[in-house]
């Protein structure tokens, strides 16, 4: 009997020291909290804020301090679809993204009960106001500007939650079908009279170029024609020169040599005659002698007349 009892004992004592090195083991691994390099740990003890655990190990105390992890990384928020108005009465399916990342994780948990939800609904009412305040075709066509007015109201917003919106991105903006089939006749057509306007602007440049083109070869082939005719009147003058200049050094070498030999008067009166028949060789059928001249015609006309006669 006694030596059951003392099993009994050492039994029940191992299995003591059992539980409570599973106590202790419980206790060390809730006492133990390993906070990773993109993230914080906001600790509460008995339900009041005590600090802000930076990554790392860090030890807590089990069952009186509660340890909440905040990721610090760019998280997106997606806004689902929704109807939104134009300025011109114009209903569009608009949906969008939201980037964002936490900046103070203090905030983050106690300043907001639930940022996802917060921000979906921020993102919508306000995606509704910007695009309310513009014309359909200026929302289509001004999404950058319509991410940055976005961007910057809710970054505002969500600054007391401890966020930092890092961007807000349009997915679509979508007009209904028979908007669209409007705008796509509309686009069309604008096509088709910038093309008829590059056409007329092509058929006008070629136009000028034709006609500058006939323009230069006219004043080209004038130009061309008045340098012929300068350049022949120019060698029939020189021509008219040399002739004249040859003819006067023949008149001043017959006369130089008239007047070297001392002419008589008779022998001038006979050369002139012969100079005459020269000239009545020719088409004329009239000649013209000088008064003083005539006389001696006279005689030489009855000198030949008496030539004549004496033969018969």
């Amino acid at each position: 009997m006694n030596t059951g009892s003392g099993l009994d004992i050492l039994t029940g004592g191992a299995l003591l020291g059992v539980i409570i090195i599973i106590v202790i083991l419980i206790f060390a691994a809730r006492a133990v909290r390993i906070i990773r390099p993109y993230e914080k740990g906001v600790v509460e003890r008995l339900g009041k804020f005590q600090r802000v655990w930076e990554p790392g190990l860090h030890l807590l105390i089990p069952f009186l301090d509660r340890v909440t992890k905040v990721d610090m990384r760019e998280n997106v928020v997606d806004v689902p679809p929704q109807e939104v108005i134009t300025k011109d009465n114009v209903a569009v399916t608009v949906d969008a993204v939201v980037y964002y990342e936490a900046t103070d994780p203090f905030k983050l948990i106690y300043n907001v009960t639930n940022f996802y939800l917060a921000a979906t609904k921020l993102a919508q009412t306000n995606l509704r106001n910007v695009i309310g305040e513009m014309q359909l075709d200026e929302s289509l066509t001004s999404r950058e500007k319509i991410n940055i007015t976005l961007r910057n109201i809710l970054d505002e917003a969500t600054d007391k939650w401890g966020v930092r919106v890092v961007r807000v991105e349009l997915q679509r903006i979508e007009p209904p079908a028979d908007v669209t089939q409007a705008m796509h006749r509309q686009m069309k057509a604008e096509r088709d009279r910038r093309a008829m306007i590059l056409e007329a602007e092509g058929d006008r440049a070629a136009a000028i170029a034709r006609a500058e083109g006939t323009k230069q070869s006219a004043i080209l082939e004038a130009e061309g024609k008045a340098t012929a005719i300068k350049e022949i009147a120019e060698a029939e003058r020189q021509q008219r020169i040399l002739i004249a200049d040859g003819e006067a050094q023949g008149i001043k070498n017959v006369y130089g040599a008239i007047h070297e030999g001392g002419p008589t008067p008779d022998l001038v009166q006979i050369r002139y005659l012969e100079t005459l028949q020269h000239i009545a060789n020719g088409s004329a059928t009239k000649i013209f002698m000088p008064l003083e001249m005539q006389g001696l015609a006279s005689a030489v006309g009855s000198i030949g007349e008496l030539f004549k006669s004496s033969q018969e």
